[in-house]
């Protein structure tokens, strides 16, 4: 059985919606996690975290991350992103136990291979 493709982000997030295009045009339905409309739970980031450092998980060029002051603070980044999901950086892709997080075609691609 192949692990399923899951699709973490928001549907106005540009990347997130060509992560789910590159999947589609390879006949592969995506599980699409809206966090517009759920946010991720701690154990789900705490599984993210295992294959990705926390800190690469938000977004530093967004406007959440500015609005919040993070650059000039010391803080746990889960902490942050389970009080405001809008700070991570998207879309995060997960298959199996692998994850990426951004645009990663090419990771991708080697996901499909397997």
């Amino acid at each position: 059985m192949t692990p399923t493709i899951q699709i973490i982000g928001t549907k106005k997030c540009r990347d997130t919606r060509k992560a789910d295009r590159f999947f589609r045009e390879r006949g592969i339905q995506a599980y699409f996690v809206d966090l517009n409309e759920r946010a991720l739970s701690e154990g789900e980031l705490e599984n993210i975290c295992r294959k990705l450092d926390p800190d690469a998980l938000l977004d530093k060029d967004s406007q959440s991350y500015s609005k919040a002051g993070l650059a000039y603070m010391i803080y746990d980044p889960l902490q942050k992103v389970l009080k405001n999901p809008s700070l991570l950086k998207t879309p995060i892709v997960r298959f199996g136990k692998e994850v990426t997080i951004g645009l990663q075609p090419e990771i991708w691609k080697n996901w499909l291979d397997m």
